[in-house]
Formats: structure tokens, C-alpha cells, sequence
């Protein structure tokens, strides 16, 4: 289970360096990414929430940062995305369910069936201690389904609260060269209270 991040917003970005984008456009997200992947992560977000008309393009990348540090919740287009490695089964987010609400994947410990975007539509079915996940339950027919023990649950949502942490770790050393100290520490504090992801596995966001 990986913490992905859309980049199509950092298609042709131009205010600091960024990596060339990846094949399907999802970068997974983790203490692993090099200096030019957090830059194309950063890039995202901050052209994801830099909402057209509102003002004017930013003049510098600082100017930019600023900006979205100072938003009042930071959305990161994306999600989890889980495979099964035996069988190769991938369940990608859907549309509009967005990387801050991770969390919502603890509600299938408590029976609930959180929504997990659309177009594709990720369907989500129990069957006693397992749940299946279906890439697109509104493909038909709907094709093999991962099987996930749901005890299996906590490590792998602990395994995506690890690898956040570790982006998180980086974004801060990534900015720390070029940008003020108090604005760097302004920014992480952001995405760390928008993708809740230093916070207890239980906590809310």
C-alpha cells in the first residue's frame, strides 16, 4: 500500500527544479524520493491550491510557497493505491477522494465502506475477516478483486503513516537551502495538519 500524489499540476512547472513526471502521473510519496520528486511533489500541491483568478502568478517559488503554506487546508489530488503482489491486482484512488483523507481507509475496520473516488470507482465488499477491493466495481464485468485480511489493516496504514512522515522529513530539507527558515517550518507544519501525518494512527485529523 503506497501514499500516491497526482503531478499533472506540475506538468511544465518552472519556478525550482522538478523530476521528469512519472508514467501514470502518480508519485508515491516516502523518505525515499530524491531532491528533484519532492520538488515535483511540492510543485503539485502548491499549483493544485493556487487557485486560478484569485491571484495574480507568482513571481518567484517563495512567493509560491508562501502561498500554500498559508492555505486553510492544503488538498493533495491522489490517495492510496494497493497491490496485490501475487496476483497483480492494483486498486488506484479514484477521482476527488484525495491523499489528506488516508484515514478514511480505518472505517473498513469498523465495517463501514469509505468512498474511495470515481471514474475509476474502487468497490469495496466484506466477506468475514477478509474485504475484497475491485479497481472500478462499475466495470463489467468487474474483473478479480484483492483479498486483504483485514487484520492486515493497521500495519499497512502504519507502513503510509512511515512513509508520509519520511516525505514530510524531506520537504523540510528540500526547502531549507533556499527558503526562510520560518516559512519551511510554516509549510511543513501545513501539509503535516492537512494529510494527518504524523499524528497517532487512532487520532482524527
Amino acid at each position: 500500500m503506497d501514499a500516491v500524489l497526482e503531478t499533472y499540476e506540475a506538468a511544465d512547472f518552472a519556478l525550482w527544479p522538478v523530476a521528469d513526471p512519472p508514467a501514470e502521473r502518480l508519485l508515491t510519496l516516502s523518505g525515499d524520493l530524491s531532491p528533484l520528486e519532492v520538488g515535483t511533489a511540492v510543485a503539485a500541491l502548491a499549483c493544485y491550491n493556487d487557485a486560478p483568478g484569485e491571484h495574480r502568478s507568482p513571481e518567484s517559488g517563495v512567493e509560491l510557497l508562501h502561498r500554500l503554506a498559508s492555505a486553510e487546508t492544503v488538498i493533495a489530488p491522489g490517495g492510496l493505491r494497493i497491490r496485490d503482489t501475487t496476483t497483480g491486482v492494483t486498486v488506484e484512488p479514484g477521482c476527488c477522494f484525495g491523499l489528506e483523507n488516508w484515514r478514511d481507509w480505518l472505517g473498513l475496520l469498523d465495517g463501514e465502506e469509505p468512498w474511495l473516488g470515481h471514474d475509476p470507482t474502487p468497490g469495496v465488499e466484506y466477506a468475514g475477516p477478509l474485504v475484497r477491493l475491485w479497481p472500478d466495481a462499475e466495470r463489467l464485468p468487474p474483473g478479480p478483486a484483492i483479498e486483504l485480511p483485514l487484520t492486515d489493516l493497521p500495519g499497512l496504514l502504519t507502513s503510509v503513516r512511515a512513509h508520509l512522515t519520511g516525505f514530510l522529513g524531506l520537504v523540510e530539507q528540500w526547502a531549507a537551502p533556499d527558503v526562510p527558515a520560518a516559512l519551511t517550518a510554516r509549510l511543513v507544519a501545513k501539509l503535516d495538519e492537512s494529510l494527518t501525518a504524523t499524528a497517532p494512527l487512532g487520532a482524527a485529523g
